[in-house]
């Protein structure tokens, strides 16, 4: 017997043809209409890389107008892979944090010469490969408990919200209290606070598109208003010769101790922090999706996971830091984005940005601000998930939820609460055979929690 699809009143009809037969669009409750707008709403939450990774990574003395060409080079192809490869709307970019650590403490501070750290980012996607292809990185996956999911996710909602707020200068730094409220008359401040009201109102109205929608309208806002100011620096994708394929292996090999911990420091870190902030990323966004089976797996995880390595080998030969799922996804999968060519689009974005990679800056942070805040706050769903009167759940997740945020790490979370929730099994002495995986796990963040103390 033939099954059909009944299409809900005032829907979209779902497409046809082999558009929809490769991203399983149907199949999803999804139309290829609907991809794209997700698509767009992933690249606009997340075009601020174009502008912030080469001015961290120029920090260590590369060339600025290559890295930027190199950051949409990676993030397209990233994207366009995940999509293709894997079916899941995860874009993905140079990875903010690892490109701080690139720039700030292995050239910067350890005096290791930039070719030399892209050489240990291409180590650290080979290892992440290896990894992978041996099945470790789906036992880490499937070693976390299915509440720990649903923390993450909804940590990861208030991460994105935080940022959301610092973005629009509603939340600002404070030496007393280390956070405090912004002066909401300044120019950016109000304007993410009309971009708030606009997406908000759009969605309780159900209008389609509300974040793509809001976005645009309060850079047109800022535009009028004279908050956006363009002075782009000369480019042309001949650019990217400047850092394409400059990476120094020879040079990874030859470090000594003149770089302090050298080597094994610099890609125990590289690899640690994509490895579970990419699981983190996962996670969220799958779950957030409906893409999870009943069981709490993700689907094509083999795929998605080599799709992620690949992606940093790939991005560190073009001449950029690790490459990794962004958070921002959570905004095209909230948009309506639930396949592979959400991706797809937003890899197709970047590509297209290579061409006019300085002119990124008109769209303001303060436009793109609100539609993290909303995002944030529709991810905290998941919460509802977790057996708060169950103090074996309940404190392992409030950790990783609190954690998150609050170092602005999703590693440092997933750390935490895997860690609390594997002593808090031994002290309750229901540990397992089966559990030999997760306190593996546990002994390797406390070991990383001793190295980062006496660091």
């Amino acid at each position: 017997m033939t099954q059909t699809q009944t299409i809900p009143e005032g829907a979209e009809a779902p497409p046809s043809g082999a558009l929809d037969r490769y991203f399983a669009l149907t199949a999803r409750g999804t139309t290829a209409r609907t991809e794209v707008l997700a698509g767009v709403t992933t690249f606009l939450t997340m075009a601020y890389i174009v502008l912030v990774n080469p001015a961290i990574l120029g920090s260590a003395g590369m060339p600025v107008a290559s890295v930027a060409a190199a950051t949409c080079f990676a993030a397209a192809f990233a994207s366009i892979l995940m999509g293709v490869v894997a079916n899941t709307p995860l874009a993905l970019a140079p990875g903010m944090g690892l490109n701080a650590y690139f720039s700030f403490t292995v050239v910067q501070q350890m005096g290791v010469p930039w070719p030399v750290a892209l050489g240990c980012v291409f180590i650290s996607g080979i290892a992440f490969l290896v990894l992978t292809l041996t099945g470790v990185r789906q036992l880490i996956v499937n070693s976390i408990p299915p509440y720990l999911f649903a923390a993450v996710a909804g940590g990861i909602g208030l991460f994105i919200g935080f940022i959301g707020f610092k973005d629009a200068g509603i939340i600002v730094a404070n030496p007393a209290t280390f956070v405090a409220l912004g002066d909401l008359k300044a120019p950016g401040a109000a304007l993410a606070l009309f971009g708030l009201v606009v997406i908000g109102a759009m969605s309780v109205w159900n209008v389609r598109g509300a974040m793509l929608v809001g976005i645009v309208a309060t850079t047109v806002v800022g535009w009028i208003a004279g908050m956006v100011s363009i002075s782009p620096e000369p480019y042309s994708l001949a650019a990217l010769t400047g850092t394409a394929f400059k990476l120094d292996l020879g040079g990874v090999f030859g470090l000594s101790g003149s770089h302090g911990l050298g080597l094994l420091e610099i890609l125990f870190v590289f690899l640690f922090v994509d490895l579970f902030d990419n699981i983190g990323t996962l996670v969220a966004v799958t779950k957030r999706a409906g893409l999870m089976d009943a069981a709490g797996r993700i689907p094509r995880l083999n795929r998605i996971l080599i799709t992620d390595a690949t992606a940093t080998i790939v991005g560190s030969m073009a001449g950029t830091s690790t490459v990794t799922s962004y958070v921002e996804s959570a905004a095209g999968v909230q948009a309506g984005g639930r396949t592979g060519l959400t991706a797809v689009v937003t890899g197709l974005l970047f590509l297209a940005m290579m061409f006019v990679a300085p002119y990124a800056q008109v769209i303001p942070l303060a436009a793109t601000a609100p539609a993290l805040i909303i995002v944030g706050g529709l991810m905290l769903l998941p919460l509802t998930e977790v057996e708060w009167e169950d103090p074996l759940s309940a404190i392992p997740a409030f950790l990783t939820v609190a954690m998150i945020p609050l170092t602005f790490s999703i590693a440092n979370g997933l750390a935490f609460g895997i860690t609390a929730h594997a002593a808090l099994k031994i002290v309750r002495g229901t540990v397992r055979k089966a559990d030999w995986f997760l306190l593996v796990l546990a002994l390797l963040f406390v070991a990383r929690f001793v190295w980062m103390g006496a660091a």
